[in-house]
C-alpha cells in the first residue's frame, strides 16, 4: 500500500524554497507514494509545473481575508455573519501595523488566521510544512499526519524569527529540517532541546532538466556589453541596492556591463528609483519574474548573488551547473556552497567589493578560466538527497 504525503506551502511564486518544492516533487517516486499539496493560495509561476500524479487540495477560501485591506476585510465577514471572522482579522490587523519585523509579525498574526482555516481529517503518513512559519504551523495544527515535518530554508537568526514563539510549535515536530550545515548549526544553538530533531537535507537539483530549459532563446542582443546575471525576490535579503552601486562604480569606470535582475518583489520601486537617479537605465535591468531563467542565466558571463543572507542558494547551483563564473557576497554560509579562487569569488559585502570583483572577472580572462574549468569537473546532482526525506518519512 503506498504511503500518504501531504506538503504545505503558502504559494508557488518565484521563490528558492517553492523551486525547491517544485524539484522534491518531480523527483518522488510516486510508485510508492500519494502525494496530497495544500497552498494557502493557488498562485505562482510554478503552478503549472505542478506533476499530474500530485492531488492539488482546495484553496482555504477564508484565508484571503488575511490577504486583503482590514476594512474590506471586516465588512464580508459581517456580511456573511460571521462575526468570529471579522474579531480574528481585526485582531491580525493590529499587529499588521504595530509590529514592525515581518517574520515576527507573520508568527504573532498565525494564532488568529490558524483560527479561520479548517483542519484536515484525512489520515497521512507524514504532513511536510514546506518553508517556515505559516506552513509549518498549518502541518502542526491542522495536519492529521503520524509524522510532523518542519522545513527552514533560510538561516534561522538571519530571519529575525522569535525563538519563543516557535519553540512550543517545534517541540511538536518529529523532525526539524533545513538545507545546509551551517542553517543546522544555528537551529542547534538556537534550539538546543531540539538538536536530535535537526536534519539537513540538501535542495534537490537536476543538472539535466537545467541544461534542457537552458536551450531555449532570451533575445539577449549579441556582444552587448558584459552581461550581468542575478536571480533572487527584490528585496532586503537580496541586496540588490548594493548591485546597482556597484554597477555605478564600473560604468563610470569605463565598463560596458549589461545587469540582468530576474524576480519580483516589495522593494521594487525603490530600486527602480535607484537606477535611475544613478542614470543606469541602460545598465540595469529588472526583468520580473521569469518562468524558465536558465536560458538567462546560460547567456550570463558573470553570474552574482548579492545577498545579505541565504540558506542554500538554488541559483547559485544552478550557475555552477552551467558552468558560469560566480561572485557571491560573504553572507553566513556562502562557503557552504563556493571556495573562495578555486569555483568563484566570494567577496565583503558592499558595493566596491562587488565592483571590484566584477573588475577582477572581466579584466582577468585566466582567472576566468580557471574557475570554469574548476566547475566542469564538479557533479552537482542532489536528485538522491530525496531519499533522506523517505528515510524520515
Amino acid at each position: 500500500m503506498k504511503m500518504k504525503l501531504l506538503f504545505v506551502m503558502n504559494n508557488l511564486n518565484c521563490g528558492g524554497a517553492e523551486k525547491s518544492l517544485l524539484s522534491l516533487l518531480q523527483t518522488i517516486d510516486y510508485a510508492r507514494f500519494d502525494v496530497d499539496l495544500y497552498l494557502f493560495k493557488h498562485e505562482g509561476i510554478f503552478l503549472s509545473k505542478i506533476p499530474r500524479a500530485v492531488n492539488l487540495l482546495e484553496e482555504p477560501v477564508h484565508y484571503r481575508y488575511f490577504d486583503m485591506s482590514m476594512k474590506l476585510a471586516i465588512m464580508d465577514c459581517l456580511k456573511k455573519g460571521r462575526i468570529d471572522l471579522a474579531f480574528a482579522r481585526l485582531r491580525a490587523g493590529y499587529i499588521f501595523f504595530t509590529e514592525k519585523n515581518p517574520a515576527r509579525c507573520e508568527q504573532r498574526v498565525w494564532k488568529y488566521l490558524s483560527k479561520t482555516l479548517p483542519a484536515l481529517h484525512k489520515r497521512y503518513d507524514a504532513a511536510i510544512g514546506f518553508l517556515e512559519k505559516n506552513p509549518v504551523y498549518f502541518s502542526i495544527e491542522k495536519a492529521n499526519a503520524a509524522k510532523k515535518i518542519g522545513f527552514i530554508h533560510n538561516d534561522y537568526d538571519k530571519l529575525r524569527m522569535d525563538p519563543f514563539l516557535d519553540a512550543p510549535y517545534f517541540a511538536q515536530l518529529d523532525h526539524l529540517v533545513t538545507v545546509s550545515d551551517g542553517c543546522g548549526e544555528v537551529l542547534i544553538q538556537r534550539f538546543p532541546q531540539h538538536s536530535q530533531k535537526v536534519k539537513v537535507i540538501h535542495n534537490i537539483v537536476s543538472p539535466s532538466m537545467i541544461h534542457e530549459m537552458s536551450e531555449e532563446e532570451t533575445g539577449f542582443a549579441p556582444n552587448n556589453g558584459i552581461k550581468i546575471v542575478s536571480i533572487g525576490r527584490l528585496n532586503y535579503q537580496k541586496g540588490f541596492e548594493m548591485a546597482i552601486e556597484a554597477c555605478k562604480v564600473l560604468v563610470d569606470k569605463g565598463y560596458n556591463v549589461k545587469w540582468y535582475v530576474i524576480g519580483e518583489g516589495e522593494d521594487r520601486s525603490k530600486l527602480e528609483q535607484l537606477i535611475l537617479q544613478h542614470q543606469l537605465d541602460r545598465h540595469f535591468h529588472l526583468l520580473g519574474l521569469k518562468e524558465n531563467p536558465y536560458p538567462y542565466m546560460k547567456e550570463a558571463d558573470i553570474y552574482v548573488q548579492s545577498s545579505r543572507f541565504e540558506g542554500k542558494s538554488i541559483a547559485i547551483d544552478e550557475a555552477k551547473i552551467l558552468n558560469k563564473p560566480i561572485i557571491v557576497t560573504n553572507f553566513s554560509t556562502a562557503k557552504d556552497q563556493i571556495v573562495h579562487n578555486q569555483n568563484g569569488l566570494i567577496v565583503d559585502m558592499n558595493a566596491e567589493a562587488l565592483a571590484d570583483g566584477i573588475k577582477l572577472l572581466i579584466d582577468d580572462e585566466k582567472l576566468r578560466d580557471s574557475l570554469v574549468g574548476q566547475l566542469s569537473k564538479e557533479h552537482y546532482g542532489t536528485e538522491m538527497e530525496i531519499e533522506k526525506l523517505y528515510a524520515l518519512i
